[in-house]
């Protein structure tokens, strides 16, 4: 961890619909660390590519990205929200969360949001075949990846609860001597 930063920084990450969003900006509200929705900020600073029309979705410019993320995430103090987890440097990172939800609830989810046909299959199996939390496994240090249920509104208050927990330690671990 680099001297002088301003906290820790977070990834929640999981298959859209788990709750990522709602956890990170109740997290931020919270804690005073800031929320970077990356989604938005994607869009906000045209980091978008062509579209795509098999997913009815634009295609994100990662470098550009990255690049836009690099003096923000050295800062630290973040949360960032993102449903990837692979191409984010593993030095941004104190601890990742990969958010997991049943999977009938995480389909009545997608289908709200007016997912369908293939969007809404491949990202049912990517949550049925833990697609998410396997990349996060294999792209950070295994100890600093927890897997956290988010089916119910307890689940997310005692995930909020953890988490919390955790921010006050490393507050306590990593004060200036």
């Amino acid at each position: 961890m680099s001297a002088g930063k301003k906290g820790p920084n977070i990834l929640v990450t999981g298959t859209p619909g788990v709750g990522k969003s709602k956890l990170s900006q109740a997290l931020a509200e919270k804690t005073g660390l800031e929320w970077l929705d990356v989604s938005l900020m994607a869009v906000k600073n045209k980091c978008l590519e062509e579209f795509d029309q098999l997913y009815k979705c634009e295609i994100l410019d990662e470098d550009k990205l990255l690049d836009l993320m690099e003096k923000p995430m050295s800062e630290g103090g973040k949360i960032v929200d993102y449903h990837g987890a692979e191409f984010f440097p593993e030095r941004w990172f104190d601890i990742v969360f990969v958010l997991r939800t049943d999977n009938t609830i995480l389909y009545d989810r997608l289908k709200a949001r007016g997912y369908s046909g293939k969007k809404l299959e491949d990202n049912i199996d990517c949550e049925i075949f833990q697609t998410i939390l396997d990349e996060a496994k294999d792209s950070y240090k295994e100890d600093i990846v927890h897997e956290l249920y988010s089916n119910t509104p307890a689940q997310m208050e005692e995930n909020m609860n953890r988490i919390c927990t955790w921010i006050d330690q490393w507050k306590i671990d990593n004060q200036a001597s």
